[in-house]
């Protein structure tokens, strides 16, 4: 079954009073998805764009080899990320920008990676944020998802509906299958699933490959 897509006010909230205290709240939650996506990034390497980059708490897991600009809704999040910038610990971090996923102002075919960590599942429109991380990549490029994918069968998929109920005040939605990304990927003819994989007991990582364009005989 399809999730209900969230309320876009609703996640801004949260993550704005999650500020304060989400590197150490979070941070020890999500270290190994998190590590995960930045290796298959780094794998990539060149310019990699962060959906979601928060409080920038990633830019621990890159190196110079890298170019990190990063996006995100939440100013106060986006606040402590440039703090960490200003401290000269991260030459490769270019730039941090407030800006919606669902509406990137970038260019097409910026980026040779795009990286979403525990972001697809949060936002208003996922296959909308698919479609603008599939724009600005470039051929050639990947996108890399890591997230906690619903549990479709069993007791485990009950207990994340019910879960589903009580979190969505919180900007959460647990119970966001695969399926959805499959689907996404499916109606797109250049986007190709390329790894699906678990890092974690929680977490899983996929990722896409935007092929090139086929060329008119």
């Amino acid at each position: 079954m399809t999730s209900t897509d969230l309320d876009k006010s609703i996640v801004e909230t949260a993550y704005a009073r999650w500020a304060p205290i989400y590197d150490a709240i979070c941070g020890p939650v999500m270290v190994q998805g998190r590590r995960a996506a930045a290796r298959a990034a780094r794998a990539v390497g060149g310019k990699i764009l962060e959906v979601g980059v928060g409080t920038g708490l990633s830019f621990d897991d890159y190196d110079a080899s890298t170019e990190i600009t990063g996006i995100d809704l939440c100013g106060p999040m986006l606040d402590k990320a440039r703090a960490k910038m200003a401290s000269g610990r991260y030459p490769f971090v270019k730039a941090v920008h407030e800006m919606d996923a669902h509406h990137m102002t970038f260019p097409d075919a910026t980026f040779d990676c795009v990286v979403a960590q525990f972001v697809i599942t949060l936002v208003a429109n996922p296959e909308q944020v698919l479609s603008e991380c599939h724009r600005v990549v470039k051929p050639g490029g990947r996108i890399i998802l890591v997230n906690h994918l619903y549990s479709e069968h069993g007791w485990a998929a009950a207990l994340e509906r019910w879960a589903a109920k009580k979190t969505r005040g919180l900007g959460l939605r647990p119970e966001f299958p695969f399926a959805r990304l499959q689907a996404w990927a499916s109606a797109n003819k250049n986007a190709v699933l390329v790894e699906r994989r678990k890092v974690s007991a929680f977490y899983t990582l996929v990722a896409f490959e935007r092929t090139a364009e086929q060329q008119a005989a």
